[in-house]
């Protein structure tokens, strides 16, 4: 037969390989409590009070810690479409002459092409512009 701390072992490589794979941060739980029995196994040969940490531990992290690490490891949720730079204010880095001549502008450590809005005046290096809309690859910018 085989020793119940080598199954602790194998359930507990299982559970943190299945995390590595899926990062849903479920099956980590699940892999501690494997290792928490196996630390049991070791003091006492009762499958029983094995199997009662394993449960309970896990049930206990599932309930507290991982809502805990969520709040803790939250990400901010970024707008991954072209309406994220809409608004956004930049820096120019090369001219902008008129509505035909593509110039430079830097928004948030990015670079874009940009032109602006109308053909009233030029946008000078150094000029702070906010995003209008977004044609193409190219911003379409307004001097403030």
């Amino acid at each position: 037969m085989i020793p119940t701390w080598i199954i602790w072992l194998i359930i507990s490589g299982i559970c943190l390989l299945i995390e590595i794979f899926t990062v849903s941060f479920l099956m980590f739980w699940p892999g501690i409590g494997a290792l928490l029995a196996f630390i049991t196994s070791l003091i006492t040969p009762n499958i029983g009070i094995q199997i009662a940490v394993f449960a309970i531990s896990t049930l206990i992290m599932l309930l507290f810690i991982k809502p805990l690490t969520q709040k803790l490891f939250k990400t901010k949720d970024v707008a991954m479409n072209k309406n994220a730079i809409i608004g956004k204010k930049g820096t120019v880095i090369k001219d902008i002459l008129n509505t035909e001549q593509i110039g430079q502008v830097k928004i948030e450590g990015e670079l874009w092409s940009a032109i602006i809005l109308d053909n009233t005046k030029p946008v000078k290096m150094g000029d702070t512009v906010i995003v209008e809309k977004i044609d193409g690859v190219k911003l379409i910018v307004k001097k403030i």
